[in-house]
């Protein structure tokens, strides 16, 4: 099978989530993992199970995607958290889009599956921030792109600079005002894989780390 989708997987600390993870990754996704100063053994995790490793000593979200895309060789990059709160399977229709050429970049919009998957203060968080950018910026999606898919060469093109939290804010800002075109597809939302906590919604701190760094992208 031809592997022209690299999936890149920002981890700090998710050795407990790759176990069950990296065997459900479909055929024709090639996992790098990037880890972001983990100290549970993410990175030997990952590499037994047979994904490519990256490491990345600069703390932030955005510092770890970034080096995943520079590590990648693929056409292709998808990106989702490798907490286990997605189905990698659901992947394959967004990389359709953007190998169809129906989009530039396809994104998923979380749908819990459950009550409490989602808390309230990073969904109001979450929230505030959609609305603002559809609203000043006509951007056509719902939410901050928590899966998504893309070209690799376009991405890096993009210029996105932001390495901590404020990534995904400023990578919709600049596609949109790029022009891109988007296709948006809902995505189960999962609880986390035991034994692993959120750096950003498993706390209202760190929610509001975040969206600190949302509104510096944005300012």
């Amino acid at each position: 099978m031809d592997l022209d989708c690299d999936l890149i997987l920002p981890c700090r600390d998710e050795a407990a989530s790759l176990r069950d993870l990296l065997p459900r990754v479909p055929e024709g996704l090639r996992v790098v993992v990037v880890d972001n100063g983990s100290t549970d053994g993410t990175a030997d995790v990952a590499a037994r199970l047979g994904a490519k490793v990256v490491t990345e000593p600069r703390p932030g979200y955005g510092a770890a995607v970034h080096a995943g895309v520079e590590a990648a060789t693929a056409t292709y990059v998808a990106v989702m958290d490798g907490d286990g709160s997605f189905d990698p399977a659901e992947l394959l229709p967004l990389l359709d889009d953007v190998r169809s050429e129906r989009a530039d970049m396809a994104v998923g919009r979380r749908r819990p599956v459950a009550r409490g998957v989602w808390p309230w203060h990073a969904r109001l968080g979450n929230g505030l921030v959609v609305t603002w950018l559809r609203r000043r910026i006509a951007m056509p999606v719902h939410d901050i792109a928590p899966m998504r898919v893309v070209r690799r060469r376009q991405l890096l093109d993009l210029g996105v600079e932001d390495r901590r939290f404020g990534y995904p804010v400023e990578l919709l800002d600049r596609a949109t005002r790029a022009g891109w075109r988007f296709t948006e597809r809902d995505v189960g939302y999962h609880p986390r894989a035991e034994g692993t906590r959120s750096k950003v919604s498993g706390s209202v701190r760190g929610t509001a780390r975040t969206a600190r760094d949302f509104w510096r992208v944005l300012s």
